[in-house]
C-alpha cells in the first residue's frame, strides 16, 4: 500500500512538472533544439514508448480479464444480473451526460460571436462513420483471431464473454483452461505494475509535449467552448457519479477521489480509457475495494461502451457548431442528438481523439456541416484528456455500486481501515 501511495505522488509530481515545463517551452522562440531535439525528439520518444507500453497490454488484458470475470461469476443468472445492471447504469448516465451538455451549451452559447474566418482554415479529414445497424452487426466477430489481431474491442468483448460463460457452464471440464487464464490474468497485472514503474517519467513527457505544442494563445477564440465542456464534465462527475456513490452506495465521495488518483493521473496524460484500463482495474481492486470478478467484467466493458465524457464533448460541440453556422436546432433535433450520441458511445474505442470521428455521425444526424469539426480539432487534445478522466470515473463508480449490490465489496479497503492487515494481504 505504501508503494502504491509513493507511485501516486510521483505521477502527480510528474504531471505538474510536465505542465510547467511545457508552458515554459511554449513561451520560448522556435529553434532546432526546442522543436526538433526536445519536443519532437526526447519528449515524443519517451511519451510514445510509455503509451505503446500500455497499449501493448490492452487487448490481452481485456480478453483475459473478461474471460476470467465471466467464468468467475459462474452462475449464468448472476452474470445476466450483473450485465443488466452494468448496461443499465452506463446507458442511463450517458443519456444524462449528453442532456446536461446540450443544456449547458444552450446557456453558455459558446458559438455566439465567433469569427469563423479566424478559426476555420481547412476541412478536416474525418473517416466515414458506420451506420448503427452495421455497428451492431459487427459486434459478433466472424474471425475471433482476426479481431484480436486488429484490436476490435467490441468483437473481443463478445467473444471473451461467450468463452467465459461457456467455461462457467462446464466448470469441471474447463478447470485446466480456467487455471491457465487465471495465471495469465496474474501475469498481466504484474506486467501492468512493471510498466507503471516508469509512469511518472512517461506522464511528464506526455504532458510537457501537449502544453508545449498547443499553447494558450490559440485557445482564446474557443475559451467559451472549452469552459462549457469542462464545466459539464465536472458537473456530471460531481453530481451524477458522486450522487450515485453517496445516495445509492452510501459511500463518501471524497474518499473515492483520494483512492482513484493514480488512475486519474494516467487517464489525463494518455487520454485513453483503454490505455488506462490496466491501471483502472488495479486501482479499483487494490484501493477501492471491489472484487476481481466484478472489476474484470464491468471495467473492460465500460472502457469500450461507457463514454460519458465523449458524449458531453459531442453535445457541447453540436451547440457550438450550430451557433457558428447560424443553424437553429429544434427539440426533435436535440432528441436525435441524445439518441445518436448515446448509441455512438457504444461503438467508440477508448483511444485518443476517436470522439471526433463519432462526432461526425452525430452532426450528420441533425444536418450540421461536418466541416465544423475543424473548429475544435486544435484544442481537442486537452479536452480529450479531461473527458477520459470522467469516462473511467464512471466505469469505476458503476463497478463499486455493482460490487456492493452483489455483496462483493470490501469497505475496509475503501476507507483504508486496518491498514496493517491490508498491507499484509497486499
Amino acid at each position: 500500500m505504501k508503494g502504491k501511495n509513493s507511485l501516486t505522488k510521483k505521477i502527480l509530481i510528474g504531471l505538474v512538472l510536465g505542465a510547467l515545463f511545457g508552458v515554459l517551452l511554449n513561451q520560448l522562440p522556435s529553434s532546432y533544439i526546442k522543436d526538433t531535439i526536445i519536443i519532437s525528439g526526447i519528449l515524443k520518444l519517451v511519451g510514445g514508448l510509455f503509451i505503446n507500453g500500455i497499449k501493448m497490454l490492452v487487448v490481452p488484458l481485456v480478453f483475459v480479464s473478461l474471460v476470467c470475470g465471466a467464468s468467475a461469476i459462474g452462475d449464468p443468472k448472476k452474470l445476466g444480473r450483473v450485465g443488466i445492471k452494468t448496461l443499465g447504469f452506463y446507458l442511463t448516465t450517458t443519456c444524462i451526460a449528453i442532456s446536461l451538455a446540450l443544456l449547458l451549451g444552450s446557456i453558455i452559447n459558446p458559438g455566439v460571436g465567433l469569427d469563423l474566418s479566424n478559426v476555420l482554415k481547412q476541412e478536416p479529414e474525418i473517416g466515414a462513420s458506420k451506420p448503427i445497424v452495421d455497428v451492431i452487426t459487427d459486434i459478433v466477430p466472424r474471425n475471433p483471431v482476426a479481431s484480436l489481431a486488429d484490436g476490435s474491442m467490441l468483437q473481443i468483448i463478445v467473444f471473451a464473454l461467450l468463452l467465459g460463460v461457456s467455461m462457467a457452464l462446464i466448470r469441471k471440464k474447463a478447470e485446466p483452461i480456467l487455471g491457465i487464464f487465471e495465471s495469465l490474468n496474474d501475469i498481466m497485472m504484474k506486467m501492468v505494475m512493471v510498466i507503471m514503474s516508469v509512469a511518472p517519467v512517461g506522464v511528464f513527457a506526455l504532458i510537457a509535449k501537449t502544453f508545449a505544442t498547443v499553447g494558450f494563445d490559440a485557445m482564446v477564440p474557443l475559451l467559451k467552448y472549452m469552459a462549457a465542456v469542462i464545466i459539464a464534465l465536472f458537473l456530471h462527475a460531481g453530481l451524477t457519479y458522486m450522487g450515485a456513490l453517496s445516495i445509492i452506495g452510501k459511500l463518501h465521495p471524497v474518499k473515492f477521489f483520494k483512492n482513484f488518483v493514480p488512475a486519474m493521473g494516467v487517464a489525463f496524460s494518455t487520454a485513453s480509457s483503454s490505455g488506462t484500463l490496466p491501471v483502472t482495474i488495479d486501482t479499483a481492486e487494490e484501493r477501492c475495494g471491489v472484487s476481481r470478478s466484478i472489476a474484470s467484467f464491468t471495467l473492460p466493458l465500460g472502457a469500450t461502451i461507457n463514454m460519458d465524457g465523449t458524449a458531453i464533448m459531442q453535445g457541447v460541440a453540436v451547440i457550438f457548431i450550430s451557433q457558428v453556422y447560424g443553424i437553429d436546432l429544434s427539440l426533435q433535433s436535440l432528441l436525435t442528438v441524445i439518441l445518436t450520441a448515446t448509441l455512438a458511445s457504444i461503438g467508440t474505442a477508448g483511444v485518443p481523439g476517436v470522439g471526433l470521428i463519432t462526432l461526425s455521425m452525430v452532426l450528420q444526424s441533425v444536418g450540421l456541416p461536418v466541416e465544423g469539426i475543424a473548429l475544435i480539432i486544435g484544442i481537442d487534445r486537452l479536452l480529450d484528456m479531461t473527458r477520459t478522466v470522467v469516462n473511467i470515473t464512471g466505469d469505476t463508480v458503476c463497478t463499486i455500486l455493482i460490487s456492493k449490490s452483489e455483496g462483493e465489496f470490501n469497505e475496509d479497503i475503501y476507507y483504508q481501515k486496518n491498514k496493517a492487515n491490508i498491507e499484509e494481504v497486499a
